[in-house]
């Protein structure tokens, strides 16, 4: 039995092009930054080390062009700010977990965002798994 186009087509999950994420991904970004309290040098660095005049342009702009791994990034730092807010009934302790030497031995004594800091996009997925994995 072979399957219609169309209703292959209108069965499909509708994806928001990359294009359209960027802004929102960005003014989040910023605000999760803000409540994080992380330095300049770790925004570019969770990012993935953009140049510091697109950086900067992304800052001021609030949006722009963004490529795949960048909003692959930012989609993790934001589960990874969703789990805290639910692990964590208080903001602020939320906010300080992720700053925090661990004694997980993921994080070997160190804090969730110095996993975070290595560049690789790998130990955003790994922070976001454990906490996921936290909650149950």
């Amino acid at each position: 039995m072979t399957a219609h186009p169309t209703r292959i087509a209108e069965a499909a999950p509708r994806y928001a092009p990359p294009d359209t994420l960027a802004d929102p991904a960005l003014r989040a970004f910023f605000k999760l930054a803000e409540h994080w309290k992380l330095r300049i040098a770790d925004q570019r660095r969770l990012l993935g080390d953009p140049p510091e005049s697109t950086f900067y342009k992304w800052k001021r702009q609030q949006g722009g062009a963004l490529g795949r791994d960048t909003l692959e990034r930012i989609s993790y730092l934001l589960g990874i700010w969703k789990s805290l807010q639910i692990l964590f009934p208080d903001p602020a302790q939320a906010d300080a977990w992720l700053h925090k030497p661990s004694t997980a031995p993921l994080f070997g004594g160190h804090s969730a965002l110095q996993r975070m800091l290595s560049g690789n996009v790998a130990d955003l997925y790994v922070v976001r798994q454990y906490l996921d994995a936290q909650r149950g």
